[in-house]
């Protein structure tokens, strides 16, 4: 990706799934969760290891959702 990161075209949000909590592509890995594991000390390099189905932008459009909230 380049430019400004647009996390809508990564964040995901279904009824049915982790409780209708926005999710990563889809999958069953909430924004909540990367932001607790980067807030528990966990780096990217760590995450992307943990969670092969992650890209890099992933984690980068959690961050991106998490400041915007914030605004």
């Amino acid at each position: 990706m380049t430019g400004v990161m647009n996390y809508r075209d990564i964040i995901t949000i279904e009824a049915g799934k982790r409780g209708g909590k926005p999710c990563i592509r889809g999958l069953r890995i909430t924004v909540y969760d990367i932001l607790e594991y980067l807030a528990s000390g966990m780096s990217e390099d760590q995450i992307l290891a943990d969670f092969p189905d992650l890209e890099r932008d992933d984690i980068r459009a959690c961050l991106t959702l998490d400041a915007d909230r914030e605004d």
